[in-house]
């Protein structure tokens, strides 16, 4: 299809949007109380802004202009605000901007340092820590005062960071560096220090962390590795069922380094924590990993470059995006094999998954536009326009008081 046809076609698809709606099953589309809101946001790295979708009406609400090249999003799980990460210049400062969710307008900017990448948000809403690739520091966010409280120093481009779910553990995979960190968040959550750093992940670039705070995977994106790190943690005496005392504790330390497939770009894992997929672009694969026992359950031929997985909330279905490709692939986690494929945009990169599990929205970075795919029957819905070079999402769903 020539670039004047890909145009019509897909102006004849949001032009037939309101009738595509009118004719949806009611499973498809469930009933809202009036005070319900739902949007998904996307950076849109090429057009400084972010495209505001309004997920029940299945339609786009609205463009904000953010600051310089928004490279990812994520939304509060407490307040009713979305932040989004400005990469900025090459050599200038980045920065965060605030969104109010309930009127959708930037309501505060929170300058960090160079080149953030990624954020990440602490349980209670409270504190957000920025990864600064070009400056090699993490910064320290408080979200209710508006300022950086504290940086710190990692390794070389720290390219993501994951919090335990205890909060006690803050994981950085540093790409340039080819390491992790760990930053102890226990004693003071404002002003934490590194207690620990393993070399030898080549290219280190995403990081999971299991449900218990027990281990955490990273990616090691330049090679064919994944990373598997015992988190510390105090000892439970046998039998002990209730909340572990202070005493001898389990140090951190280097579990395995698990072969999967080449370029292993992102980690997927299940909810329930049991086993976790490693999106391995280069081999145009997916491979399991028991996470348990740290063994590598097998691979499986998935797409044309597959750089994100998604796996639903009943740990059933992983959604792969193949960037060199126009699909999506679904595989059954249980049968252990591909559903098939849902035919998107050009160059799927990043999703998210509806509140009501009902819709996933995929953004398409090479043809600008977002894709919206019913996941009871996997199958396209509509398209929606975003802005230039879109990479990154997030969804946030609140009630009006």
């Amino acid at each position: 299809m020539n670039s004047s046809n890909a145009t019509i076609a897909r102006l004849a698809v949001f032009t037939l949007l309101p009738l595509a709606l009118a004719g949806c099953r009611s499973h498809d589309f469930p009933q809202y109380p009036p005070n319900y809101r739902e949007y998904a946001y996307v950076a849109n790295g090429g057009s400084n802004t972010v495209s505001v979708f309004d997920v029940v009406n299945v339609r786009l609400d609205r463009e904000i202009a953010v600051g310089q090249n928004p490279v990812a999003v994520a939304a509060s799980p407490t307040r009713n605000e979305v932040y989004v990460v400005n990469s900025g210049a090459a050599s200038g400062q980045g920065s965060v901007s605030v969104i109010n969710a309930e009127n959708n307008t930037v309501a505060a900017t929170i300058a960090v340092h160079r080149q953030p990448v990624s954020i990440e948000i602490d349980a209670a809403g409270e504190l957000a820590y920025v990864a600064n690739s070009g400056s090699n520091t993490i910064s320290v966010l408080d979200l209710k005062a508006r300022r950086e409280i504290a940086a710190i120093g990692s390794g070389e481009e720290p390219a993501a960071t994951r919090i335990s779910p205890d909060g006690k553990t803050l994981v950085v995979a540093n790409r340039g560096a080819n390491s992790v960190s760990l930053v102890d968040l226990a004693a003071a959550p404002a002003a934490p220090r590194v207690r620990a750093a393993f070399e030898g992940c080549p290219g280190a670039s995403d990081a999971v962390i299991l449900p218990d705070s027990s281990k955490a995977f990273v990616a090691c994106s330049s090679g064919h590795q994944i990373m598997a790190i015992g988190l510390a943690h105090a000892e439970a005496r046998p039998g002990q069922t209730g909340p572990v005392p202070a005493g001898p504790a389990q140090p951190d330390r280097l579990e395995a380094l698990l072969d999967v497939g080449q370029a292993p770009l992102q980690l997927a894992l299940k909810p329930d924590g049991g086993e976790l997929f490693a999106i391995n672009s280069l081999s145009d694969s997916i491979s399991e990993v028991i996470t348990n026992t740290n063994d590598v359950g097998g691979a499986y031929m998935i797409g044309d470059n597959p750089v994100r997985g998604l796996v639903s909330a009943d740990n059933s279905l992983l959604y792969v995006a193949n960037f060199h490709s126009q699909y999506v692939t679904v595989y059954s986690i249980d049968d252990g094999k591909r559903l098939g494929s849902v035919q998107v945009g050009d160059g799927p990169s990043a999703m998210a998954i509806s509140s009501s599990g009902l819709l996933l929205f995929v953004v398409d970075t090479r043809s600008a536009d977002v894709a919206v795919v019913r996941t009871a029957s996997r199958s396209l819905f509509t398209l929606l326009p975003a802005g230039r070079a879109p990479n990154a999402i997030a969804i946030k769903g609140f009630k009006l008081p």
